[in-house]
C-alpha cells in the first residue's frame, strides 16, 4: 500500500483516479479548496486537505508522508487571462514539485497535455517541436512541463509526465456532458464537415497509463502521449455518440476559415465587455474541431507496456449511460 496525494481530486480525472487507487488498496489524500464541489468523491475513503497549488505551504502540508503525488490540478480552458493560467499551471506545478522534494516523495506523476504541440498536426512524437500556439492553456502547460522537468533534474525528483488527448468518460462535465447536451438540443455543428482527425482517450485507458507511469522505472524522467490510438474523425466520433443516444446525426457544417473568423470576432467582443465566460465559438474550439490533431502512442506502448484496454464501443456506451443517469 502506498500513500498518494492527488491535486485536483474533485474533478473529472482526479475523482476517477482516486477511485482506482482506493480499489487497488492505496491510501488516498486530496488537496482541495474550501469552495470545491465534492460530489464526485461521495462515499470514498479520502483524507482531504484544504489548500491550493498556488499556496506552497498548503501543498507541503498535504503531501507529508506521501509516496506518490499525482498532479492533476490545472486551469484547462480556452478563456481567461494569461497571468491566471501562468500562476496555476506554471507556478502551481513548481509548487507541487517543491513540496515533493521537501517531503522526499518517491515519485511525481504530472498530467500534462498534447495541446502544447498545437493543432493541424498528425502522428506527432514526444520529441517533436512545441511551437508557441497563442493559446494560454497550451503555452503555459508547455512552460510548466519544461520548468518542472528542469527542477526535477536539479533536485533528484523522480517525475513522469503523461500527455493525454481529449479525455472523456464518467464524471466528465467539461467535455462529454456539454457535447451530449448540444447533441440533444440539436446544436452540434461540424467544422469543415467533421473530417479532421481527433485523439480521444477514455478515462479508464488514461488511468491504466497513470498507474503504469507511477510504478515503472522506465517512466522516470520521461513524457508520454496517451490516447486510445484510434484513427478517427470528429464526424465518426460524434455519430457514434448520436447512435448510442438514439439521436439524429448532425448535418450542419461551417468552413474552417469562416468559423475561425467568427470565433476571432466573438472573442474580441467578449473581451471588450470583460466577459468571464467564453463565447460559444472560439478560435481554440474551431482549431480543435477543424484541424487534424493526432499523436503517436508508440513510446507509451514500448516503455510503459500501455495498451488501450477499453474499446471505443464500450467507452461510448459507458459514457452515455453515465450521462443519462448522472
Amino acid at each position: 500500500m502506498k500513500t498518494c496525494l492527488i491535486t485536483g481530486i474533485n474533478g473529472f480525472i482526479g475523482s476517477n483516479l482516486a477511485k482506482r487507487l482506493i480499489e487497488e488498496g492505496h491510501k488516498v489524500k486530496g488537496l482541495i479548496r474550501k469552495s470545491s464541489d465534492l460530489k464526485f468523491l461521495s462515499g470514498m475513503d479520502i483524507e482531504l486537505h484544504y489548500g491550493d497549488i498556488t499556496d506552497l505551504d498548503s501543498v507541503i502540508e498535504a503531501s507529508k508522508g506521501c509516496d506518490r503525488i499525482f498532479h492533476v490540478a490545472a486551469l484547462a480552458s480556452d478563456w481567461g487571462h494569461y497571468d491566471k493560467f501562468y500562476r496555476i499551471n506554471v507556478d502551481g506545478t513548481l509548487n507541487v514539485a517543491q513540496a515533493a522534494v521537501a517531503n522526499k516523495v518517491d515519485r511525481m506523476v504530472y498530467i500534462s497535455t498534447v495541446a502544447m504541440y498545437g493543432f493541424g498536426r498528425t502522428n506527432v512524437k514526444e520529441e517533436d517541436s512545441k511551437p508557441i500556439t497563442g493559446f494560454a492553456y497550451n503555452d503555459t502547460k508547455k512552460i510548466a512541463e519544461d520548468k518542472v522537468f528542469e527542477f526535477a533534474k536539479n533536485n533528484n525528483l523522480n517525475i513522469t509526465a503523461l500527455k493525454p488527448g481529449n479525455v472523456y468518460g464518467i464524471n466528465d462535465h467539461t467535455f462529454i456532458e456539454k457535447y451530449l447536451d448540444a447533441l440533444v438540443s440539436g446544436k452540434v455543428a461540424y467544422v469543415a464537415g467533421g473530417k479532421s482527425k481527433t485523439c480521444p482517450v477514455y478515462i479508464e485507458n488514461l488511468l491504466d497509463a497513470v498507474m503504469l507511469a507511477s510504478e515503472k522505472d522506465e517512466a522516470v524522467g520521461e513524457t508520454f502521449f496517451v490516447t486510445d490510438g484510434l484513427d478517427i474523425t470528429w464526424k465518426e466520433f460524434t455519430e457514434k455518440l448520436a447512435e448510442e443516444m438514439g439521436l439524429k446525426k448532425p448535418k450542419q457544417s461551417f468552413p474552417f476559415g469562416l468559423a475561425f473568423a467568427i470565433g476571432s470576432i466573438l472573442e474580441f467582443i467578449y473581451k471588450s465587455i470583460g466577459s468571464k465566460t467564453p463565447p460559444l465559438i472560439t478560435r481554440y474550439r474551431v482549431s480543435n474541431g477543424g484541424l487534424d490533431y493526432t499523436f503517436s502512442i508508440d513510446k507509451a506502448k514500448k516503455l510503459l507496456g500501455y495498451n488501450p484496454r477499453i474499446e471505443l464501443a464500450t467507452a461510448i456506451k459507458r459514457s452515455v449511460a453515465w450521462y443519462k443517469n448522472r
